[in-house]
């Protein structure tokens, strides 16, 4: 298709618009291998309330030997149990100015929901997996294991939890959201992917996760799932194991790549930048078209797999973060009965 070679052709040299993360400079020497030492268990680190209704967490990953930030929003009534809804950034991991805190109003429209939000800061250009070998520009990356495995337990306990999750991503993310909960099988009762690219072990999908990964992050594809020709990147196709997702609510949404509501001068976003708007009708287009086709080909793998799936499709709109604020809200009223709130 001419629409898949020109997004490929174009990607590799481009950021993803909304996704909004600056390049990380390479480094000259690789980092030297992490001895061999015994794993320290994950903990949380600190809690600390930052207003009445957000606060701030540190929790240790063993896995990574490192600290994770997240960003939580935390219901009026705190001490009733509530659910989480675990809502990652894009490609930036939160370490960037492109986050759900500063490009949305997510704070006010959560203001009144039962429900714990959290947003983990870090993970830049990992896609949110476990990569299998630590890469000398962007370190070792462990999120699958810190996601599924370390962090629900402590949050659970930390914030008088009900035990429900839900998980939202979007652009990189809205690919990782998939292969976590395929990971970790009942751990989320529905799984919202905004503008993500399901397919990972095709050209396009490669096309789109080498200009994520190397271009903008600097890294090495291969230190993630190893050879793009090898099992690990077939392992990581979503769209290659839909049937894995039965018994999770999956919500999916995209635009078509035509300019829209948000695609104007003056949209809060652009701020009568021509630049800023050039960039997101012309590069944030061509990202959201390709996008469009990888939703459509992972509709068609979850219905035929029997997976309760629902489809958001706007007739314009590009990749950038007012439609992703738009998502999310459309999206929530389902998710909220999901996880049993409102």
């Amino acid at each position: 298709m001419v629409l898949t070679s020109v997004c490929a052709t174009v990607l590799a040299g481009s950021a993803v618009v909304g996704a909004g993360a600056s390049h990380a400079e390479p480094t000259d020497t690789p980092k030297a291998s992490t001895p061999a030492t015994a794993q320290l268990p994950a903990r949380l680190v600190s809690l600390t309330k930052v207003s009445p209704l957000e606060s701030m967490a540190e929790v240790y990953s063993g896995a990574m030997g490192k600290n994770i930030q997240l960003n939580i929003l935390r219901p009026a009534a705190a001490d009733t149990p509530a659910p989480i809804l675990y809502l990652l950034n894009g490609a930036g991991g939160g370490e960037d100015s492109a986050t759900w805190r500063a490009k949305t109003d997510y704070q006010k429209f959560f203001a009144d929901k039962h429900v714990n939000v959290v947003t983990p800061i870090g993970g830049a250009f990992s896609y949110y997996t476990d990569w299998q070998r630590d890469d000398p520009v962007l370190g070792r990356n462990k999120w699958q294991t810190f996601l599924t495995e370390e962090l629900p337990p402590i949050l659970d306990k930390a914030l008088n939890a009900t035990g429900a999750n839900a998980i939202a991503g979007i652009s990189m993310s809205g690919t990782s959201v998939f292969n976590l909960a395929i990971a970790k099988p009942k751990l989320y009762r529905s799984v919202a992917a905004y503008s993500g690219c399901a397919r990972t072990s095709d050209p396009l999908g490669q096309a789109y996760i080498r200009t994520v990964i190397g271009d903008r992050g600097r890294g090495d594809i291969t230190n993630m799932w190893g050879p793009t020709d090898g099992p690990g990147w077939r392992e990581n196709d979503p769209y290659l194991h839909a049937s894995a997702l039965k018994g999770v609510k999956v919500y999916m949404t995209s635009g078509t790549g035509l300019p829209g509501r948000y695609d104007t001068l003056d949209a809060p976003l652009i701020d009568g930048n021509p630049a800023v708007l050039l960039d997101q009708v012309v590069m944030g287009g061509l990202i959201e078209a390709a996008v469009r086709g990888c939703t459509t080909q992972m509709e068609q793998a979850l219905k035929t797999a029997g997976v309760d799936t629902t489809i958001v499709s706007r007739p314009l709109g590009t990749h950038s973060w007012e439609y992703w604020e738009q998502d999310l809200q459309t999206t929530w009223p389902m998710i909220a009965k999901d996880l049993g709130t409102k």
